[in-house]
Order: structure tokens, then sequence, then C-alpha cells
């Protein structure tokens, strides 16, 4: 039985962990998790939200190529706010209005990978 969504893994090319903490904790404001001694010895990080509920981890991938489809969903708070966060630190935000009873927009990483941030509208 299900019961959770421990993390969601994205890929990355070597040598871009400085870019990408600057993304995910700068812009996304979530905090880096320790890896393992095993798991760090590979590169990459892993990030999360203070209380760990959301937690995203970032590996490196040779050849790397982003996902430009596939997609993690964010679910934030006041949505507008978070979209001028994301714009402020360079990010691209591409807003879309098909998925019925929510607010969201479209953005990427710094290597190209895509993500989809929403907020359920009230």
């Amino acid at each position: 039985m299900l019961v959770a969504l421990d993390h969601v893994q994205l890929a990355a090319p070597h040598a871009s962990e400085d870019r990408l903490r600057a993304f995910y904790v700068d812009a996304l404001g979530l905090v880096e998790t320790p890896k393992p001694p095993v798991l760090a010895a590979r590169g990459g990080a892993w990030f999360a939200t203070a209380d760990g509920s959301v937690q995203l981890h970032v590996g490196i991938e040779e050849p790397f190529r982003p996902a430009t489809k596939a997609h993690p969903g964010l679910r934030v708070k006041d949505i507008d706010a978070f979209a001028e966060r994301l714009i402020t630190h360079g990010a691209p935000v591409t807003w879309d209005d098909n998925l019925p009873g929510h607010r969201r927009f479209y953005s990427t990483d710094p290597v190209g990978n895509r993500l989809e941030f929403l907020e359920p509208l009230t």
C-alpha cells in the first residue's frame, strides 16, 4: 500500500551543483539536505522544504538531457508572489490556465528541467 511520495529525482549535468543550489535554495526557498557519503560521491544535491515534507533530489547523469515534458508538480501558496520571486531570480514563468480549479505556471531550473507550480482555487 502506498502511503506517500517520498521524493522526486531530477537529472543534471556534471558540475552543475552550484547553479542548482542557487536556484533551488535562493529562488525556490528550499534547504539543501545532506546526502549520505556514498551517494554524495556521485555528485548532485538534495533539497527539501524546511519541514522535509517536499523533497527534490537532483542527480548527475551523463549524457544529460533535461526533462522538458515530464515534471514535478509543486503546490504553492500565494502563487502570484511565488511567480514574482522566480522572475526576480531570472527564471522563466509561463502561465497556463488549462487545469480547472487551479492557477498554475511552468518554469525551468538552470539546466532546463521543467517544473510546474500550482495553487488550488478556493
